[in-house]
């Protein structure tokens, strides 16, 4: 942001100690915000983005491609000379999908019988075919996709939203994380992190599946010592040592962000038992989202909670498709057949349900639905296997819901999917398309760190216009 908003922010971070100090700095500083006008009318409130973690070939999922079909099993010589390389593999011969293609909606857009729930749906989505990452390795390349840098230490997008923006009600959080269950996604908890921002804008991780979704809301079930009194005593002589412990340092603002995050988290002790009990909705909405199927529960009750949380005023949700791991995700690299089949099953109903179910109920219209991945898949086999390798030539994305033009795809890749060749987009292009249908300009939200006004989007980034609609 500007040095005058900064400055406010930061007076605003040192004013209060204790929890009612805490409170008052955090309505003030909302309402300093809402007084300044921004520089163009927002037309999202909140994102989903969906991320599918291993890298999701775009050559069998979303780019047809007809020469891999014609040159099926033909070594792979793009011409000129170029050398062919592959990341952990010696490149094979070309090989065409295993999937069928089919064109859909009144846009035709080109989908593979891989994703036959999301197919029925282009007409509201608006396609990056030209993708392309700095990097081919799942770390640098995931931190790319979730926080514009390939090192780690740097914001991730939801909390730089959760900066800007915060909360749209005082008790949930700005930016909420739903990893899958078999684990978290490569990189660990540091995909969601707050980077060098006050530590309470890191993603509040929810395990959906497990028996304590959040942890620490609840004493212990055997602590019997623990009383309501006896928690209020406890809290109180807590409010008393952190103001003494702040008023001792107060620059730090670690301390600042453990009250506001202890504060939350008294308020969702209230809010979570009914965010997260998903009995309130009817059977139909639950079979829409595939939690009567084992193999869609997972990823259908993650997407069904996110609908749940932009409704009670979380700003940002991620759900994660797949973990950090050698397979069972999206990363393709033995048998596109089989294990790319598996990932796409257990993703695709689940989230054409949440985009329907977003539509059907308004809050599509100022909500942005974004699904991704870190890199693509090469157009030619890994060694003698079925399988594909790391490729961040080119890989794809859609955007869905507020401000989004439906039914276009912007870009192209080569004639083998190799190599993005036309209207190229990157991860700075990326999040700064997002930031601007927030209604935040990418190039002023910054935070000053280690002598740089550092930003999502580095010192690069351009709106990506062709994927905006008009007005």
């Amino acid at each position: 942001m500007s040095a005058h908003t900064f400055n406010r922010r930061d007076f605003l971070g040192t004013l209060g100690t204790g929890l009612g100090g805490i409170a008052m700095a955090s309505l003030m500083q909302r309402e300093a915000f809402a007084a300044v006008p921004p520089p163009h009318l927002p037309k999202a409130r909140r994102v989903i983005q969906l991320f599918m973690t291993g890298g999701a070939s775009q050559c069998d999922l979303f780019d047809y491609k007809p020469q891999l079909i014609a040159r099926h099993g033909q070594k792979f010589d793009p011409g000129a000379g170029v050398r062919v390389e592959a990341t952990v593999s010696v490149p094979g011969a070309l090989m065409k999908s295993p999937f069928e293609w089919a064109q859909h909606g009144q846009c035709g857009r080109w989908v593979s019988s891989a994703l036959p729930h999301l197919a029925r749906h282009v007409d509201d989505m608006a396609f990056l075919m030209a993708m392309q990452s700095l990097s081919n390795v799942h770390g640098p390349a995931s931190y790319l996709q979730t926080s514009g840098f390939q090192l780690p230490g740097f914001p991730c997008a939801g909390a730089w939203v959760s900066y800007a923006l915060g909360s749209l009600a005082e008790n949930v959080p700005a930016f909420v994380a739903l990893p899958d269950v078999r684990g978290l996604p490569y990189n660990g908890r540091s995909a969601f992190t707050s980077g060098f921002l006050p530590a309470n804008h890191q993603g509040t991780v929810i395990n959906a599946s497990a028996a304590q979704p959040m942890t620490h809301l609840q004493p212990p079930a055997g602590a019997t010592h623990i009383t309501p009194a006896s928690r209020a005593e406890g809290l109180a002589l807590l409010r008393d040592m952190n103001a003494a412990h702040a008023a001792e340092r107060p620059d730090d603002s670690r301390l600042t962000a453990r009250i506001e995050s202890y504060e939350l988290a008294a308020r969702l002790q209230l809010s979570a038992p009914e965010l997260l009990d998903l009995k309130g909705e009817t059977d139909a909405t639950k079979r829409l989202y595939g939690l009567d199927q084992a193999e869609t529960s997972d990823f259908g009750k993650r997407c069904l909670l996110a609908r749940r949380m932009l409704e009670r005023g979380v700003r940002f949700v991620q759900v994660w498709s797949g973990h950090g791991g050698g397979g069972d995700n999206w990363d393709n690299h033995a048998d596109i057949p089989k294990e790319l089949s598996a990932a796409a099953r257990k993703m695709d109903q689940p989230a054409a349900a949440l985009l329907m179910d977003l539509k059907a109920r308004g809050l599509l219209d100022d909500t942005l639905l974004v699904w991704t991945t870190e890199f693509g898949r090469m157009p030619f086999t890994q060694g003698n296997s079925l399988g594909r390798d790391h490729n961040g030539g080119t890989f794809v994305s859609w955007f869905a819901g507020a401000g989004v033009k439906p039914g276009v795809a912007l870009g192209k890749s080569d004639e083998w999917s190799w190599k993005a060749v036309e209207d190229v987009t990157t991860n700075h292009d990326f999040h700064a398309t997002i930031l601007h249908l927030l209604g935040i300009p990418h190039e002023k939200l910054t935070f000053y760190h280690n002598g740089i006004n550092r930003r999502l989007t580095d010192v690069h980034g351009e709106v990506i216009r062709g994927l905006l609609r008009e007005g």
